[in-house]
Formats: C-alpha cells, sequence, structure tokens
C-alpha cells in the first residue's frame, strides 16, 4: 500500500522560507515521477511542482525561481524549497506520486498525501 506522508509545514513571514518534506512507503521514489499540489481557500488544486524518474523538473510559473524541488533517493524522500514566500503561497501542500517514470504534464498522479498546511502572513 502506497503511502506519502508530508511534513515542515507551518506559519512564516512574506518574504521567509519553508522546506516541505514527504516520505514514501510501498513506493520507490528512484523510479517514478513526484512533485507537489497545493490548494489554497476557495480555490482549485493546482500543480506546483514535478520531477520525473530521471531528475528533470517543473514547475508552475507562479513558483519559478523561487521553489526547488528534489529528491532523496537513498531516503524515499521528496522535497520543496520554498523560498521569498508570499501571501498567495498560503494553501495545503500535497505529495504526490505516479506511476509513470515521466511527469504528465498536466500534472496527473495516481496517489496523493494529506497535505501539510503552510500559512504566510505580512
Amino acid at each position: 500500500q502506497v503511502q506519502l506522508v508530508e511534513s515542515g509545514g507551518g506559519s512564516v513571514q512574506a518574504g521567509g522560507s519553508l522546506r516541505l518534506s514527504c516520505t514514501a512507503s510501498g513506493f520507490t521514489s528512484s523510479s517514478y515521477c513526484m512533485g507537489w499540489f497545493r490548494q489554497a481557500p476557495g480555490k482549485e488544486r493546482e500543480g506546483v511542482a514535478s520531477i520525473d524518474a530521471y531528475g528533470s523538473t517543473r514547475y508552475a510559473d507562479s513558483v519559478k525561481g523561487r521553489f526547488t524541488v528534489s529528491k532523496d533517493n537513498g531516503r524515499n524522500n521528496l522535497y520543496l524549497q520554498m523560498n521569498s514566500l508570499k501571501l498567495e503561497d498560503t494553501a495545503m501542500y500535497y505529495c504526490a506520486g505516479s506511476t509513470g517514470r515521466l511527469c504528465l504534464a498536466n500534472y496527473g498522479m495516481d496517489y496523493l498525501g494529506k497535505g501539510t498546511l503552510v500559512t504566510i502572513s505580512s
């Protein structure tokens, strides 16, 4: 059974940084596409970043240059380093995994964690 467990969320002031982590079980992070989604209050869930089995990354335009997605394959972990955080980054952030080695342009994934809350204050 695949489980994705996020951690690292919290409250931080605008301009600050946070690092989200996702630990996968029943799933080999090195072999498949993984990524991060977020859902802000009253908005649809959106793809934020993805990384495929070969290390290629993709980012939403709203986070390019500020967020970095990475994997630690030895620990079966996925990370999202978030810098220069803005008020509009406030959302529940979800870790996701795919059964494909490449990531789809529409951020289609097969597994989703329960999320970790990120709150940015002014």
